[in-house]
């Protein structure tokens, strides 16, 4: 999902839909002071699951059934590792140093036993994965995170996030290969493991009770926890099990 097209093309989105929010105002009963821009983000996020629907989750299907799971798994695997140089500079950035020798043992071990990351040893032996990024970062540094923001077909987002994002792509050895073939083709292959590995999940918000609100909700709360931990004060938090509740 790496490449200096994905970030230019985010950067140009965010700029894009910034110059749209003097649009009409949403209903007042749909207000959310978190998302301002909401209806420039529900036409964004009708478009991406008419796109999903139409065009990633039938090429997704045809890819699961054509390759088979160890590969589609050693794909999988290969990706996350490549994008792990990534992870442990925010562990660095965000203070984080034990963690930061653990995944970069994860990431030594899997390069060479794991055969360049295609197998995943260093989680058989005590060095689970981790997550982090700049978007986290730059929330643990107290960075608020500005509005709500859908981006076409890369979805949802805020705009902290969203310049995160950009900056994570630089981080990954792929934004450094010379040549553009090498670049986009496991790029295409990446997105394919990834739109199949995120079907069932996508399938739960088409079928929510408020598709957009549970997808906005579910991001927010998801990405409060990852900054800020299992802590109080989680409105999306709380908006989201109503949701859950009201679809039952």
């Amino acid at each position: 999902m790496d490449s200096r097209h994905k970030a230019l093309r985010l950067l140009a989105l965010a700029t894009f839909s910034l110059s749209l929010f003097g649009c009409a105002a949403v209903p007042r009963a749909e207000r959310d002071p978190r998302d301002p821009w909401q209806r420039v983000n529900r036409t964004t996020f009708k478009f991406d699951m008419g796109f999903e629907k139409h065009i990633a989750a039938p090429v997704a299907t045809g890819y699961e059934d054509a390759v088979p799971h160890v590969v589609r798994l050693g794909i999988s695997n290969f990706f996350d590792n490549l994008s792990y140089p990534a992870v442990i500079v925010n562990d660095l950035l965000q203070g984080q140093f034990k963690w930061f020798l653990k995944d970069t043992c994860r990431l030594v071990v899997n390069s060479t036993l794991g055969i360049g990351g295609l197998f995943n040893p260093a989680s058989q032996i005590g060095l689970p994965p981790d997550d982090r990024d700049f978007g986290q970062t730059f929330g643990k540094w107290g960075i608020p995170p500005g509005p709500y923001l859908v981006l076409p077909i890369l979805g949802p987002s805020d705009v902290r996030d969203a310049v995160g994002q950009a900056i994570d792509v630089f981080a990954s050895p792929m934004h450094y290969t010379p040549n553009t073939l090498i670049w986009y083709t496991p790029d295409a292959v990446d997105t394919l493991n990834d739109d199949a590995r995120l079907q069932p999940m996508l399938h739960l918000v088409m079928h929510a009770y408020n598709p957009y609100a549970f997808m906005r909700h579910a991001y927010l709360s998801q990405r409060h926890y990852m900054v800020h931990g299992p802590s109080r004060g989680n409105p999306a938090a709380e908006e989201l099990k109503e949701l859950q509740g009201a679809g039952k």
